[in-house]
């Protein structure tokens, strides 16, 4: 028996598109006004438990970022009476930012994000 028929199957990367998805459609709710980030939210409790482990942390990681957002928002909604909401808002944007571009950097090196039970980033 020749070696040149052994035919070596790899294991195939899981397909991250609805992770990427659920990611830019949490950005994109800076501009929407929370609609697809809520749409997101959404995506994310449908494909949880649906892939590898790892997948599961990147939607749990999603749905908390949506809830403290939520919460970021409406403390910052409320803040605005006394002006300084409009600066808890912009911090509310970044906090968002930086938390989505830390998933997606974990999701691109087919990794859990860090520090998923965070409030912070």
């Amino acid at each position: 028996m020749s070696d040149d028929n052994v035919i070596i199957e790899h294991d195939p990367a899981p397909d991250n598109t609805m992770p990427i998805v659920v990611y830019a459609l949490l950005l994109a709710g800076i501009v929407t006004g929370g609609v697809t980030s809520l749409v997101g939210v959404v995506i994310a409790y449908v494909y949880r438990g649906k892939g590898p482990q790892w997948f599961d942390e990147h939607y749990r990681y999603q749905i908390r970022t949506f809830w403290i957002a939520v919460l970021y928002f409406a403390i910052s909604g409320i803040l605005t009476l006394v002006l300084i909401g409009f600066v808890t808002w912009l911090v509310s944007v970044v906090w968002l930012v930086v938390r989505c571009v830390k998933g997606l950097k974990s999701l691109n090196e087919k990794r859990a994000p860090d520090n998923v039970n965070t409030w912070l980033v």
